[in-house]
């Protein structure tokens, strides 16, 4: 107890200390409000959650969960009618700051900008030619269901990038399929976040590199982060769990939950969504279809989106050469060999990711215009309403990314991750720790919207507790995952978070309904990381057969808890036939 508690302390004057006068500020202050508040400071994140939940509408459920933020921030200096009104004017302030980052705005412009080109591309034919396509290979709602996990893995580089090209491809070719919505988007989700957070090479290979290094240079050790990284990936068990549960769903065409519901009512009577759903993609984007005469051809997809991702790439690295220059011995290295793995992972991992794939898709978005005006399929005034049009169908979307940044901002501020984090830490035996971690991470992550920012709280923790209480590596290892994928279990189930939102939003899904068919999907992957990964690896047993057996309990509950929805497919089919 007095051992973890000195850990406690020391690592939490270390992260102070080298942080800087600015942060310490910053960090003061959060403290400040988790003492003076308490438990309450958990009450704007509760709120949005909540009430997305009971009024299914996101906007006004994230617009009081801020203001209830800012209400209490008002208290600080006022009386109750005082909070009002400084709340008021503290809510317009954080939705100003959400829009006025330069992150935050990378992404509001790389939302509307491949809005924009997936409108154009549908203007041209490409995605229904795409669609056809596919649909010769996607036959049943099975095969439909694989190539899209597919196309998930292979978008590997970047969670948005996956969530926003994946879902307008493949939505046709799904529906066809009476494959639902919620499905779609569950599937996307799955394949976003937790694939490239354990790519070798993405756009979040730098930030997860970052804080093991720091996290290790504290306790006083320089090490291989990328070497630390790459052993942590067998201890992802979250990451690796739910894409694997994502086949074994498609190939055994089992569901349960609320998602058997969902994929019961698809298959029987075609409604891909349920009555009285609120799309995230208005009928603007979803309604545009080529003009009548058209001949339809693939390259008009695949071209503007090939481009797309090779300037995406060669954005992500010469964005990060240039953001490495004052690393000479990395620039160096790079020169020397400027497509080694080496020179990728470093550019990549340096990269702005929100800056690049705006100008990516920016340059897609030119050469769509560029070949329908050449092939005469419509002006160049015609192509830039289609392409504003495709912008104005995502305003909703960037509405609620501002709420939920402005939330994200809010909670902050209260300090509510450091309540969590004060609550939830205790002593407690040693092969509990990664589960601990696992679980804190998920809470945080799942209240706060971000596994970003959880990450930044926990790994500066977790490390010098993982080697107070036990110094052997693959437990320290195991712990430092058990903090990337615990973030990302939570980011995935919030309805507040950024990659949920870009995923109801790539499906054109309701949102609430989306959260909530994949929430118990993500829940059981959970729970099977937690007693059949976690607690195994933590007592000792070998990750050899930790991983194995915990991908085959994955299988098993599928197969074996899931009710078919391919006998429900038979049945409409023989319905069909009858008549």
């Amino acid at each position: 107890m007095k051992r973890f508690r000195l850990s406690l302390l020391l690592t939490a004057l270390f992260v102070i200390v080298l942080s800087g006068s600015a942060f310490a500020a910053e960090v003061d202050i959060a403290q400040v409000n988790s003492d003076k508040f308490g438990i309450w400071t958990i009450i704007p994140p509760l709120v949005a959650i909540a009430l997305a939940f009971i009024t299914k509408n996101v906007v006004f459920s994230l617009f009081l969960g801020v203001f209830s933020g800012v209400f209490m921030l008002g208290l600080n200096d006022s009386n109750v009618i005082g909070a009002f009104f400084n709340g008021f004017m503290m809510l317009i302030d954080k939705i100003l700051g959400s829009m006025a980052d330069s992150w935050n705005a990378g992404i509001l412009l790389q939302c509307l900008t491949i809005g924009g080109l997936i409108a154009l591309v549908s203007k041209m034919g490409g995605a229904k030619a795409v669609a056809e396509a596919l649909a010769k290979r996607a036959k049943t709602p099975m095969s439909a269901q694989i190539i899209t996990w597919i196309l998930g893995l292979l978008v590997f580089f970047d969670d948005y990038a996956n969530s926003l090209i994946v879902g307008p491809i493949m939505r046709p070719v799904t529906d066809k399929m009476r494959v639902s919505r919620e499905k779609l988007s569950f599937i996307i989700d799955a394949t976003a976040a937790p694939i490239s957070g354990i790519a070798l090479i993405s756009t979040w290979i730098g930030y997860e590199l970052s804080l093991i290094k720091d996290a290790y240079d504290s306790v006083g050790q320089t090490v291989n982060a990328y070497g630390v990284f790459i052993q942590t990936i067998p201890f992802r068990f979250y990451n690796i769990l739910i894409l694997l549960f994502i086949f074994f769903t498609a190939i055994f065409l089992k569901e349960f939950g609320p998602m058997y519901h969902a994929e019961k009512r698809a298959r029987k009577t075609g409604k891909v969504l349920p009555d009285g759903a609120k799309p995230m993609v208005s009928e603007e984007a979803t309604g545009l279809e080529p003009a009548h005469g058209i001949k339809l051809s693939v390259w008009n997809a695949i071209i503007p989106i090939g481009v797309l991702m090779v300037s995406a790439f060669a954005g992500f690295y010469y964005n990060g050469y240039m953001a490495l220059q004052e690393d000479a011995a990395v620039i160096v290295a790079i020169k020397q060999s400027p497509f080694s793995f080496y020179a990728i992972r470093e550019t990549f991992g340096a990269s702005d990711a929100s800056i690049v794939l705006f100008q990516a898709a920016l340059i897609g978005s030119i050469v769509a215009m560029a070949m329908g005006v050449g092939k005469k399929i419509f002006t160049i005034s015609e192509a830039i309403e289609t392409w504003i049009q495709g912008m104005k169908s995502l305003v909703i979307t960037g509405v609620i990314l501002l709420l939920a940044w402005s939330l994200s901002s809010v909670i902050k501020e209260l300090g509510t991750a450091k309540f969590l984090v004060s609550v939830l830490s205790d002593a407690m035996p040693a092969f509990l720790l990664p589960t601990v971690i696992f679980i804190l991470g998920s809470i945080i992550s799942f209240a706060t919207g971000t596994s970003y920012g959880t990450m930044g709280i926990l790994m500066p923790l977790a490390v010098p507790l993982a080697l107070a209480i036990n110094p052997e590596n693959s437990y320290v290892v195991m712990s430092a995952g058990a903090v990337l994928t615990g973030a990302i279990f939570g980011d995935h189930c919030s309805p507040i978070s950024d990659t949920t939102i870009l995923s109801s939003m790539g499906s054109a899904c309701d949102h609430i309904e989306h959260t909530r068919t994949q929430m118990v999907y993500s829940l059981t992957v959970a729970a099977i990381t937690i007693l059949c990964g976690y607690i195994p690896a933590g007592l000792g047993v070998p990750i050899a057969i930790v991983l194995p057996a915990s991908i085959a309990v994955v299988g098993a509950v599928v197969y074996f808890f899931g009710k078919s929805v391919k006998d429900l497919a038979i049945e409409e089919a023989e319905v069909e036939e009858a008549v």
